[in-house]
């Protein structure tokens, strides 16, 4: 996970993470805090890579790439996503699907900003039509993905990288599951402007999808 000033949750996530895993889970964050959140995710036995803050998907590109693990799974900080789904993830990953990509979209997230939902949904419509299948949420972070995925594609966006996560394996032919998940409130204020970074995340969608397209 790319972690950014979450003192407020990161402590909660850890822990869902270690009840659900019996600890077993390796945890990398890759963090540009100024905050308490890089000496809270050590106490709580993750490694942490710090950097100066870069954005979104240069974090995540190396937390996804740092790991000598054969599942690589993602998450955000906030504690919005259902650690406790995560051996749904890895079930499915057992039976052979490449990604499992979470859909916060499909139970309604209520608990999203009606802005952010819109928007999400927006972008959603948007890779769907560009790619000529029906994807439902391309900007959740929590996914799960086998190694050679990850370690197979040069992955190239920033603000826009958890869409390229979903939209380039899906075009390049691996076995790509949307698995409903519930979705809640986030703990701590949010780091991304909702206008920016949405143009970001559309412009994103259109140069990968187009990219994939012409390949």
């Amino acid at each position: 996970m790319g972690t950014y000033n979450e003192e407020a949750a990161i402590g909660a996530v850890l822990d869902d993470i270690e009840a659900v895993t019996d600890g077993k889970a390796e945890v990398i964050c890759v963090d540009g805090s100024s905050d308490r959140t890089p000496e809270i995710a050590r106490e709580h036995g993750a490694r942490v890579i710090e950097q100066e803050p870069q954005g979104y998907g240069v974090a995540v590109r190396e937390a996804i790439l740092t790991p000598d693990r054969p599942i690589v799974v993602t998450t955000d900080c906030d504690d919005t996503y259902p650690m406790e789904q995560l051996p749904e993830f890895l079930a499915a990953i057992n039976e052979g699907y490449d990604v499992v990509s979470g859909d916060r979209l499909y139970h309604g997230a209520e608990a999203m900003p009606a802005f952010n939902r819109f928007g999400n949904r927006a972008f959603a419509a948007l890779a769907s039509a560009l790619l000529g299948e029906v994807v439902h949420d391309t900007t959740t972070g929590m996914r799960a993905y086998r190694q050679e995925v990850v370690e197979s594609i040069e992955w190239t966006e920033n603000t826009g990288l958890s869409a390229e996560l979903l939209i380039r394996p899906l075009t390049r032919g691996y076995n790509v599951k949307e698995h409903p998940i519930a979705y809640t409130e986030r703990a701590g204020e949010t780091k991304l402007d909702p206008i920016e970074g949405g143009l970001a995340i559309a412009k994103s969608i259109v140069k990968v999808s187009l990219e994939e397209r012409l390949l």
